[in-house]
């Protein structure tokens, strides 16, 4: 019997397939769930297996009409009776796929991971593509659905979380379908009240960092304004090299790159001391700007276009202040520019609904879940996160945390060692 295994695993190495092809007990469980296919096992060395599938999910869940597509979805197992982290994804989940993959929640509790794509992103795109249906609603439902699902077979506990986009995902799952998880965080998740929030362009200009410092960003994209006649040929030709399109003129794209600086700067945590002296040449100067703020952003085909059309319509953003390089700029106005810039024709008339935001809000102030919410200082999306109004004092559940100094990198491990034990001893009690 052992010189037939051995020889069955030669054959399968002969013909270029792993032990892993062969389909595990967890792999027929899976394989077995109503609406999940093209189930395939991943490398993985951090979980004891993992596998890429479809779930089929509805485009409209108000209606089956519209039919079904398939979201992908990865899923990494540690144990069935161990906690579950449901990633809240709001973009892609290509990342997923390396071999190192692991949330940090998941290491912290030795957690499975169910991670989802959101929908209209990469492979979980509805055919044919009808935007209509690229709601938050749907999205959750989407959601909520996995949730139904995959606790046929993961008994533990379940914690949902997401970053940025999916952090905001986590927020309106949790206040949509509040019983569906034991914990929720969310890191650096934005709640925005409007297309152009209005409290950003505040942010940068009076509170964010120290007056030196924006003061010395504010010097910075005045010199780039003042150098435009001649970094514009490197930023045609940088164009030119990398194919970039626009619905705007280059000169115009220039500006914004310009206006979107000191965001991209904070958000990111690039020191300010790697603005050039006013000594250094124009390439340095062209070098940093691209480095800092590049027109990819701005250009089209834009594979972020989904979020663009529900930051139009339901999700927010943030708004530019034309003030610091209003004597070298050609623009009148940035009013409605989400749209302008970074939207075709076809997808500019949905009109900005605030029934999210507003019942986000009411929810969190008036509810109590067992809610972790991780915020960086100098983080730009936090001058519209809850850091700025939830009062958490009365509270016996809900904790917001604001990391000093921290950018939209701020997570859980980088916390200061207070604040993170602080975290790890609150979640640690929930899922226990």
């Amino acid at each position: 019997m052992k010189k037939l295994t051995i020889s069955i695993l030669f054959v399968l190495a002969a013909i270029g397939l792993s032990a892993q092809t062969l389909p595990t007990t967890f792999m027929k469980h899976l394989t077995a769930l109503n609406g999940v296919s093209q189930v395939k096992p991943l490398e993985t060395s951090k979980f004891k297996e993992k596998y890429v599938l479809k779930m089929e999910q509805q485009v409209d869940w108000k209606s089956q009409s519209q039919g079904t597509f398939g979201e992908r979805i990865i899923v990494g197992i540690k144990g069935l009776d161990k906690p579950t982290v449901l990633v809240t994804e709001g973009y892609f989940a290509d990342y997923g796929l390396r071999t190192d993959y692991e949330e940090e929640l998941s290491e912290m509790f030795d957690a499975n991971v169910v991670l989802c794509e959101y929908r209209y992103f990469a492979e979980s795109v509805p055919v044919p593509t009808n935007w209509d249906y690229m709601t938050v609603d749907n999205s959750l439902a989407d959601y909520h659905h996995v949730r139904q699902v995959f606790g046929q077979l993961f008994t533990g506990k379940w914690i949902s979380t997401g970053i940025s986009k999916g952090g905001q995902t986590t927020m309106f799952y949790r206040a949509t379908y509040p019983n569906d998880v034991d914990v929720s965080v969310s890191y650096v998740a934005p709640l925005n009240r409007a297309v152009e929030d209005g409290r950003h362009e505040k942010f940068l200009a009076k509170q964010v960092g120290t007056k030196e410092e924006r003061k010395t960003i504010k010097a910075a994209m005045q010199e780039f304004m003042q150098r435009k006649p001649a970094l514009m040929e490197l930023f045609h030709e940088y164009n030119t090299e990398h194919k970039f399109t626009y619905y705007l003129p280059e000169e115009d794209i220039f500006d914004y790159c310009v206006l979107e600086y000191p965001f991209a700067l904070w958000q990111w945590g690039t020191p300010v001391s790697t603005i050039p002296s006013v000594t250094a040449g124009d390439q340095t100067w062209f070098d940093n700007l691209m480095d800092v703020a590049s027109p990819d952003y701005f250009a089209y085909p834009n594979r972020f276009e989904p979020f663009d059309v529900q930051a139009s319509r339901e999700l927010g953003y943030y708004g530019y202040s034309l003030t610091p390089i209003k004597k070298w700029t050609s623009l009148k106005s940035t009013k409605g520019y989400l749209k302008e810039i970074m939207l075709p024709d076809s997808l500019r008339g949905y009109d900005f609904d605030p029934t999210l935001y507003q019942r986000t809000v009411k929810f969190l102030k008036e509810e109590d879940p067992t809610h972790i919410f991780i915020y960086g200082e100098i983080d730009p999306w936090s001058a519209s996160g809850v850091c700025t109004w939830l009062n958490c004092k009365k509270k016996k559940n809900m904790r917001v945390y604001v990391q000093p100094r921290g950018s939209h990198k701020a997570r859980i491990n980088n916390m200061p060692s207070n604040m993170r034990q602080e975290i790890i001893d609150r979640l640690t009690k929930w899922l226990n």
